[in-house]
């Protein structure tokens, strides 16, 4: 019995290190697609994006959350007094990659946007990536930041991609400050929970052996919960519009997660787009004018 219990809390520390663990000394921004963007066309996209990004200068910004984690984000100025999005990037994403089709469209808006390193993620702080239940509050001290510096008149956009989208989602549980005027999510998933059970159906891990051990990791070694957070929960309470944004082709977070969150609004002032032939995060790449005009359409309504 002694060994089996000790062999369970080996395994979740295993899960631990595999799934929350962020090393501090691997995180080297990487200015690049990723490895899962295998259309030519499309890393040539992505590529050109990257380099256009890049090439525009910024103000490094960072400040102390919640938890007293130092955050750290990338400030661009279009223009004085126009609103402001504030963007998350996905799960060991970077912000200048997995953002570069969204910052675009602030540009072109002629928007300022602050471009942010989630928690154990780049120049951030913190060692344990935990599905957006931390990174949550990290947003609400990201609101905190830009309502000082730019006053509580200047609209605020929260945008994510991934888990960044699941992020902004899970901080409308809470009230958020009236300068907040929309979210827009692209590829969010529904729960923490529910895309880690999804994940280990893919590698054909038993969920009945990995997760229980997956949770008991995130508790004893990252101190969270994977039930601790819900988007659903959160989408169906919050008075803020919310525009979905979603891949039908994607293979890692399934299109039907947006679909149960435009569900469990009652699609009161939410709005679902998807787009056919894309694939995870990438319906910008895909779609580049379909995406624009579905938030521009969005933003006008407001």
């Amino acid at each position: 019995m002694i060994t089996l219990t000790l062999l369970f809390f080996l395994l979740s520390f295993l899960c631990y290190r595999f799934v929350f663990y962020s090393s501090p000394r691997k995180r080297t921004e990487t200015l690049t697609p990723p490895p899962e963007v295998q259309s030519e066309e499309n890393r040539h996209t992505m590529s050109a994006l990257i380099e256009e990004l890049t090439a525009i200068p910024y103000e490094t910004v960072c400040i102390n959350s919640y938890d007293g984690t130092r955050l750290c984000g990338l400030y661009y100025h279009v223009r004085d007094g126009a609103p402001l999005h504030i963007q998350f990037h996905g799960y060991v994403g970077f912000p200048r990659r997995d953002l570069c089709g969204g910052s675009k469209l602030a540009r072109e808006a002629e928007h300022n946007y602050l471009l942010v390193y989630q928690r154990a993620h780049g120049k951030s702080g913190g060692k344990t990536i935990t599905f957006g239940v931390k990174e949550r509050k990290d947003c609400l001290a990201w609101l905190d930041y830009v309502i000082k510096r730019f006053g509580e008149n200047t609209p605020i956009y929260l945008v994510g991609v991934s888990m960044g989208a699941s992020t902004v989602l899970m901080a409308a549980e809470f009230p958020l400050p009236t300068a907040v005027k929309a979210i827009v999510a692209d590829s969010p998933f529904t729960t923490p929970d529910a895309i880690i059970q999804k994940v280990c159906k893919d590698m054909r891990v038993p969920r009945f052996l990995a997760m229980p051990a997956l949770r008991t990791g995130a508790r004893l070694f990252g101190k969270f919960s994977t039930r601790g957070a819900s988007c659903l929960s959160a989408i169906s309470k919050t008075t803020v519009p919310v525009l979905l944004l979603h891949g039908e082709n994607d293979g890692f977070v399934p299109c039907d997660m947006s679909r149960e969150l435009y569900a469990a609004r009652g699609q009161a002032d939410v709005t679902l787009v998807t787009f056919p032939q894309a694939d995870h995060a990438l319906s910008y790449i895909v779609a580049p004018k379909e995406y624009t005009k579905a938030v521009n359409e969005f933003l006008h309504r407001l």
